[in-house]
């Protein structure tokens, strides 16, 4: 009896390892829609009876998301291939084996595989069966995928199969490309003399801008050798889907005398190319960042795959307010819709100068509801739009060099008196992140130096000028406050920081104020950092925070008592001060100096002027004010008896190592 039993289960076993390919797609409920193109197609069928196979089945989600009409042989091919033995490209099974670009990509959660931008879904992937056919054993795979595979498609009886790029920019009136045109460009290659690029075996990337494009008139001829080999990426096959972002890729004018890179941008659902001109020649003189939407994207060709664009790349012939009004849904034309209802005047100022820097918000930055509710205030929304704009040109490289880090002051912007902060931050690749600081928003530059014929945009991740944080999370989070943060987290000191429902007035010192503290008050600075003194270190920090009704502006503090001395109650006791203005001049022959300073404010308080580093650091709930001097005094800490001594390099190493680990 139990001989009959394991009999029975072993053929049970058999059967499950034996179900066939098509019995598999035909009995998953997720596949059925696949399934039912397969039965309607003979060649397939007879492939499923007789052929080693690989077979790509979208789901039917994908097919939900799929306008067209699926050719089922372009998701087979006639090699069996497992995820672990694919290579660069797999021949399909459709009429002249257009081949299936294939991508591996490294996550954080493991190996992401792609056929041209599908990826595979791998825990429905990599299924194995064999089909008998007279005395041999033909192997089939079966992966799952999530987006239906699209050939390049004739609009004619005409048959047009596996085309490189030069054969499908030579034919592409008779291709299915919607509306787009590339019929100029195709003009520009022949001209140039430059077919060989986009007939070139091996493994590339066509960015091909479309008819549209093309205006104003003289640009066309602007597309020249140089520039058209700005649009050929070679040994990389680019699919949308795979492809890191900002990651900048060389393209075929990356030479001795021109560098020019290429990188991908998604934003919302759009998905956007931008060429860097990191190094121009005589004829190509304009550095920068050209950006361009891909209008139709992943059209496979037999050496590669091609992008429509929007426009021509590495052609700089617009202004910043061109750029702006260019594209009704570009990447930041809610900014311009904003500036267009309400910033008549700083319009007025883009087209007017000739070197301007625009720090542009993201269309997702202006959705924010933080912003939608000020834009209720015209005349609040007026000195934003201000803020953003400098009146001098200021590439990323230029910014790098007067970062916080290295003590900037500040750059002036249109708004009055208001200026914008910047600091670098190294990535743990060696990469760089740039932020920009104004009116207390710390924002990313997340695409930088788009290039216009008078100035520069960088698009931001947060608008300027509309806080997000409370005093106590800018604290937290602001690289020039770190050990104004550490020491507040002794006693408990920067919990009441959060609270939404007071009003904080801070003068928080920044690291260097505790550097420069520590040469004046040599004795005071070394008992402030060791744990026996915290409670002194609290009561220091008490008389940096006033809490009362309202956040006080350095405007609103230089306007009461009419200049004379005020008393503002802080945490501690009383903080007696006295703002002014005072002029403060940059070096002007610094060829790295950003702006050269008109003013400066300034607090007289216990007989010493302290500059206020940056004022009006916007938070939720209240203001802080970065300045240079501790307010200190060499009495604060008093100690009985002998002490061991601390130096204070040292600790402030620990401090912010203590930070990093936050």
């Amino acid at each position: 009896m139990l001989s009959i039993k394991i009999a029975v289960l072993a053929t049970i076993v058999a059967g499950i390892h034996a179900v066939s390919m098509d019995s598999k797609i035909r009995d998953d409920s997720d596949l059925s829609q696949f399934y039912h193109l397969l039965e309607a197609n003979p060649v397939a069928n007879l492939t499923l009876m007789y052929r080693h196979v690989t077979v790509f089945a979208p789901t039917n989600r994908a097919f939900q998301k799929y306008n067209g009409t699926a050719k089922v042989l372009y998701h087979m091919a006639n090699l069996p291939k497992t995820i672990e033995n694919l290579g660069d490209s797999i021949s399909s099974e459709l009429e002249g084996n257009p081949p299936l670009w294939v991508t591996k990509k490294q996550t954080a959660h493991g190996e992401e595989v792609y056929i041209n931008n599908a990826k595979i879904l791998m825990a429905q992937s990599n299924f194995e069966s064999q089909v008998k056919v007279g005395d041999e054993m033909k192997t089939q795979v079966l992966h799952v995928i999530n987006e239906v595979l699209e050939p390049v498609r004739s609009n004619s009886a005409k048959m047009i199969s596996n085309p490189n790029a030069y054969e499908f920019l030579n034919q592409s009136e008779e291709l299915q490309l919607g509306v787009h045109r590339v019929r100029i460009f195709r003009q520009r290659v022949v001209k140039e003399n430059k077919q060989e690029d986009f007939k070139a075996d091996g493994r590339y990337t066509f960015l091909i801008p479309v008819e549209e494009g093309f205006t104003p008139a003289p640009r066309p001829e602007k597309v020249d050798r140089v520039v058209i080999d700005g649009h050929v990426i070679p040994n990389h096959v680019l699919f949308t889907s795979p492809t890191p972002e900002n990651v900048p890729y060389k393209t075929l004018a990356f030479t001795d005398n021109v560098k020019v890179t290429v990188s991908f941008l998604k934003q919302n659902d759009k998905v956007y190319v931008k060429s860097n001109t990191v190094m121009g020649d005589a004829n190509h003189p304009m550095t920068g960042v050209v950006l361009a939407e891909i209008v139709k994207a992943n059209i496979p060709v037999r050496n590669g795959v091609v992008h429509l664009i929007q426009r021509p790349l590495m052609v700089v012939d617009t202004t910043v307010k061109d750029f702006l009004e260019e594209k009704e849904d570009g990447p930041v034309y809610k900014f311009y819709e904003m500036i267009r209802d309400f910033g008549d005047e700083i319009m007025s100022t883009i087209s007017q100068l000739r070197d301007v820097t625009l720090f542009a918000p993201s269309n997702a930055a202006l959705e924010e509801p933080g912003v939608q509710r000020i834009l209720q205030d015209k005349e609040r929304v007026k000195e934003i739009l201000n803020l953003h704009c400098v009146k001098e040109r200021l590439p990323l490289d230029k910014i790098k060099n007067k970062s916080v880090s290295q003590s900037n002051t500040g750059v002036p912007t249109a708004a009055d008196r208001k200026k914008l902060y910047f600091n670098v931050v190294q990535g743990p690749r060696g990469n760089q992140t740039v932020t920009v600081e104004g009116g207390g928003v710390n924002a990313t530059v997340i695409t930088a130096n788009i290039a216009a014929t008078n100035g520069i945009i960088h698009i931001i991740d947060r608008v300027l000028g509309v806080p997000y944080t409370t005093v106590l999370e800018k604290l937290k989070t602001d690289p020039m406050l770190n050990v104004t943060y550490i020491l507040g987290q002794r006693r408990d000191f920067n919990d009441q920081l959060n609270d939404t429902t007071k009003r904080f007035t801070y003068f928080a010192p920044r690291d260097y104020a505790w550097n420069v503290a520590e040469i004046s008050y040599p004795s005071t600075m070394k008992k402030l950092f060791m744990p026996d003194f915290s409670y002194h270190t609290k009561q220091i920090l008490e008389r940096h925070l006033v809490i009362a009704n309202e956040a006080y502006t350095m405007a609103k503090l230089k306007e009461m008592k009419h200049n004379e001395s005020i008393i503002l109650p802080t945490v501690r006791d009383s903080l007696k001060i006295r703002v002014r203005e005072a002029n403060e001049n940059d070096n002007k022959h610094d060829e790295n100096a950003i702006r050269p300073e008109s003013f400066v404010y300034q607090i007289q308080w216990n007989n010493m002027h302290i500059r206020v580093f940056r004022p009006d650091v916007e938070c939720t709930n209240g203001i802080i004010h970065v300045i240079d001097t501790v307010f200190l005094m060499d009495s604060d800490v008093r100690v009985k008896g002998s002490a061991s001594v601390i130096s204070l390099a040292p600790h402030l190493i620990m401090i912010l190592v203590a930070k990093w680990l936050l």
